[in-house]
């Protein structure tokens, strides 16, 4: 093997791109992205290889082979039990073998590629009135090759089976280079030295599968032999689905869709605990329900600790409930089904839900809940390892009891639920891998012990991979695992395909990747430029959130969000949330070299994040990858020479005061960035991007406008100050006359309002004086230090926080509430300041002063809409009749939330529909250098096309400059601020 100096395996590279395989990257940045799945697992391939063709996937299999490398199979690298990460080439087959081949409306059926998104079959088959069966709640990025490795399931394996009860057929290569069409495939495989080796396996077999396999729904540890028996046709197809890729790869798969019944209603059933559910679950089975869920308080209350207590809908009684879904032809027929159900359920208080929104609602608690497990109550991080194991039904509620005494024996605690009606138990645990692996290595052997003492499986759903592939023994003789390790011989007798798992199983406790990340040491932490408040203050701690669960890689912008959208854009793992952060853990962990900071691998990760902070609200695990990128340019540069566009675009607060000085300065400016001869020079000085064009400095800046504004006594609704203001004793902007009848606001006048769009201020001022405030300014010109912070400037963003939070902090102290018009400024005030001046002197004391200062200004701090809705008795202007879309800032997304802004246009009457997604411009992002393509890509999935449907008399509301500045280069439409939307409908 030869390295070159980056590390890359050269010999292996050449070998797959002499043999046509496209996509081939072994670069320390590909490696360390595919590192790791969504398990506990760090094991760093040689390389990385998407092929584009099922040929090139054949001559992978031939090079790895010829090189005895391993293979692993990846789709979205979901797998929670280490089932796609692997030591030789890595294979990603979602980037390019993603089709959806056939839709067979007339026989059920579709045929699809391995790297297919369950969510795009879905799609598919949608429009035949059809769907594929098994929902694991990662279908919107799971693919269909991944769902079949693992045998995936879902919550409504009830209704409709496993995955392995709707494959028909598959077109496999098996370890040994030979071609196998199973099943209903075109020109099936009628005989084969494989096949035939297989079924004397099965003939030697047949008395240990009989009594040892397929005993109940969930057991699908080990390999599903039981598909083999005579009886059961000898279905080598199904006998590959929950084989994790350690038999065959799979080429593409023949499934099965059905059509749901027209009627679906949901029956919440209360229990006074979890365990006396899971007692109740035999009774419920008999009533043939298509689901049955099970979860308890602590998972409740955890959603409404951290999603509001609006997230939980009324339950019934008690504190432990089941979620009962029953499906049918006919209205009547359902909630009739329904009352025999309560009847028989035995529980202590029911509700029937019908209203498909109310029922989405209650499903909700559970999709959000699963979730949030990741981090327990007090903010820990909870891990994967045990968290699928499945027992009979029957067994449940007593192996629930015997599990709770377990965790509390070994001094755990996670948040259980689960497939109840399948005995099916989800769990994350927060094993203590600060101190080693030793309790999870006790944990998990006495509970694999006791899954088995009740007849039970390692994994339910998730395979067994890396995390339990050395507990089958726990379950299985002696004999079964020599059957699988003679399976494994004829599949693949070179032990190439995924080793380490199922067969030859590896260490679980090894190559765990959060034991082996250590705490950055003293002298890293003195020099981080944010305080990570809620990872006690360590960043390693804060990268390592991510679990690698992939929601980054959904569609998220469907339901409004916003993460990720450059992957969007893309497709890259490396544009992926996900995959950024699992390169900054190399960087932390010291995976990268000495100075990880400033390896190319990071900088090649982090180059096409927009800094959107959608991630800090729509992931899960909480990543704030926004924060994280803040802090490796600050650990890049520190000392340094920078780019240009950090001076340029970083500086701008700066820039737009020098040129606000004066109305010559103004022109000078705009002329120079409307010149076509010095557009050139100017774009190149700043690290900008030529095709860009800049938005004009105002005229007159707003600061200066509010200096200057009259008022003539008597016009102002509910008084106003007079011509001329005067300094208090704080400094502070003090205005004549009397106070407004809801008392002072301070408009925090940020960089783009004052310089770039004075109207949104100017309307503001009209609005909230309508309202009954007094609007006051800081005496001198403020700044959150938002372009500091997003350039990696974290020492001056500090500086910039600091002089804010002084100016404000009187106001506040004397009862004013402080308004932001620029969503991503007020998400700085809310947020991001605490983070920045949180410990500076030199204490991370929870008293400190600056800290103190920083919350009370972030308390204080509301978006225009939210200090509307609080304000009593006032109604908003009527908006009836407009129509339109809004897209809001990320930032305002992210931080603050959109719910008030939606309300209020709601009660004025407007019908404006919310888009999801990124402008794609993101502040600094979408101007500078190298980033113009995607920027308008990220546009192009919500926002341009939403745009161009929308009629020329309706609304484009788009609160944030950047995203109106997107608007007005990439369209002819212009985007409006709410408070211009409020102020043109005002009575005067």
């Amino acid at each position: 093997m030869t390295r070159d100096a980056g590390g890359v395996d050269a010999d292996l590279v050449a070998a797959l791109r002499s043999a046509g395989v496209g996509g081939v990257d072994g670069s320390p940045m590909r490696r360390s992205l595919y590192s790791s799945d969504a398990s506990l697992y760090r094991i760093p391939p040689r390389v990385v290889a998407a092929p584009r063709h099922l040929d090139e996937l054949a001559a992978v299999l031939q090079v790895c082979r010829e090189h005895a490398v391993p293979l692993t199979m990846r789709g979205a690298g979901t797998s929670i039990a280490g089932n796609a990460v692997g030591p030789g080439v890595v294979v990603d087959v979602s980037r390019h073998l993603n089709r959806v081949l056939e839709v067979d409306a007339e026989g059920g059926t579709a045929l699809v590629e391995p790297g297919v998104v369950q969510a795009e079959l879905q799609k598919a088959a949608a429009r035949h009135g059809l769907r594929f069966g098994p929902d694991p709640s990662t279908h919107n990025r799971a693919t269909l090759g991944g769902m079949i490795g693992n045998n995936a399931c879902g919550s409504r394996a009830l209704g409709y089976g496993r995955t392995s009860d709707n494959v028909l057929g598959l077109d496999v290569l098996a370890g040994t280079g030979e071609r196998l069409r199973l099943g209903a495939m075109d020109n099936p495989t009628a005989s084969s030295p494989l096949l035939t080796d297989l079924r004397g396996v099965v003939r030697d077999g047949l008395a240990t599968i009989r009594t040892e396999l397929g005993r109940f729904g969930r057991q699908v540890s080990g390999y599903s032999l039981e598909h083999l028996l005579p009886e059961n046709g000898f279905d080598v197809a199904r006998a590959l689905a929950g084989s994790e890729g350690t038999l065959a790869l799979t080429l593409a798969a023949r499934v099965r869709l059905v059509r749901d019944a027209p009627v679906r209603l949901l029956v919440a059933l209360g229990y006074p605990s979890m365990a006396d559910a899971a007692d109740a679950v035999p009774a419920v089975l008999p009533h043939a329900p298509v689901a049955c869920e099970g979860l308890d308080a602590r998972i409740v209350d955890v959603v409404r600790e951290r999603r509001g207590p609006a997230a939980v809908p009324e339950l019934p009684r008690g504190s432990g409930w089941l979620f009962v879904e029953l499906v049918g032809e006919e209205s009547g027929a359902v909630q009739a089904a329904a009352a025999r159900l309560v009847a028989d359920a035995g529980a202590l208080d029911a509700r029937v839900v019908t209203d498909p929104v109310q029922a989405a609602a209650l499903w909700k608690i559970r999709e959000d809940g699963a979730g949030l497990s990741a981090r327990t109550p007090d903010g820990a991080p909870a891990h994967a390892g045990w968290e699928d194991a499945a027992v009979p039904p029957q067994r449940l509620g007593a192996y629930l009891r015997e599990f709770e005494t377990l965790m509390a024996r070994h001094g755990l605690t996670g948040l259980p639920y689960g497939h109840f009606g399948d005995g099916c138990v989800h769990i994350r645990i927060d094993f203590p891998f600060d101190r080693g692996t030793g309790v999870f290595r006790d944990f998990l052997l006495a509970a694999g012990a006791l899954a088995a003492e009740h007849g039970g499986s390692m994994s339910g759903e998730h395979g067994d991979g890396r995390a339990r592939s050395e507990l089958l023994p726990l379950m299985y003789s002696p004999r079964a695992i020599g059957l699988f390790e003679r399976v494994k011989a004829v599949f693949d007798p070179d032990d190439l395909l995924n080793p380490g798992v199922i067969v030859r199983p590896a260490p679980f406790d090894a190559h765990v990747r959060v034991a082996a990340a250590k705490p950055l040491r003293r002298a890293e932490l003195a020099t981080l430029g944010l305080a990570y408040h809620h990872d006690r203050g360590d960043l390693s701690a804060a990268v390592h959130r991510c679990t690698g669960v992939g929601k980054c890689r959904a569609d998220n912008s469907a339901d409004g969000g916003v993460m990720c959208p450059s992957f969007a854009a893309t497709r890259d793992e490396k544009d992926s949330t996900r995959g950024r952060a699992r390169v900054l853990q190399d960087a932390v962990s010291g995976n990268l070299g000495p100075d990880g900071w400033r390896s190319q691998a990071l900088h090649d990760a982090l180059d096409l994040c927009l800094s959107c902070k959608g991630c800090s609200s729509d992931c899960p695990t909480g990543v704030d990858m926004a924060a994280y990128k803040a802090e490796a340019l600050h650990q890049r540069y520190r000392r340094r020479l920078r780019p240009r566009s950090h001076y340029a675009l970083g500086w701008l607060p700066r820039w737009a005061r020098l040129v606000g000085r004066s109305v010559a300065l103004t022109r000078l400016a705009n002329i120079a960035m409307r010149s076509e001869t010095l557009h050139p020079l100017v774009a190149w000085s700043a690290g900008i991007d030529r095709r860009r064009s800049l938005p004009a400095f105002a005229q007159s800046p707003f600061r200066r406008w509010f200096a200057q504004r009259s008022v003539q006594p008597g016009t102002a609704k509910h008084g106003q100050h007079g011509q001329h203001g005067q300094q208090g004793a704080h400094g502070e902007q003090v205005e004549h006359g009397e106070h407004g009848e809801h008392g002072d606001v301070v408009l925090f006048v940020d960089t783009f309002t004052d310089a770039f769009s004075p109207e949104v201020g100017q309307a503001a001022v009209a609005v909230l004086e309508d309202a009954g405030y007094r609007v006051t300014v800081t005496d001198r010109p403020v700044c959150c230090g938002l372009t500091w912070i997003s350039t990696g400037q974290l020492d001056g963003a500090r500086r910039q926080a600091r002089a804010t939070v002084d100016a404000l902090l009187p106001h506040v102290r004397a009862g004013a509430k402080i308004v932001g018009l620029e969503p991503s400024c007020t998400g700085v005030l809310r947020a991001d300041t605490v983070e920045l001046l949180g410990g500076e002197d030199g204490t991370d004391a929870e008293d400190a002063p600056a800290l103190v200062a920083a919350r009370e200004v972030a308390a204080a701090t509301r978006t225009l809409a939210e200090l509307l809705g609080q304000t009593p008795g006032w109604t908003p202007p009527d908006l009836t009749g407009t129509t339109g879309v809004a897209q809001p800032h990320c930032h305002h997304h992210a931080v603050m939330g959109w719910a008030a802004d939606a309300a209020l246009l709601r009660d004025a009457g407007a019908d404006i529909e919310r888009l999801g997604g990124c402008c794609g411009l993101a502040g600094n992002f979408g101007v500078e250098r190298g980033h113009h393509d995607v920027s308008v890509a990220v546009a192009e999935q919500r926002l341009l096309p939403a745009v161009r449907a929308a009629g020329p008399g309706t609304v484009v509301l788009a609160d944030g400059f950047s995203c109106r500045t997107q608007l007005s280069t990439l369209t002819h439409r212009t985007g409006r601020h709410l408070a211009q939307l409020l102020a043109e409908r005002l009575p005067r």
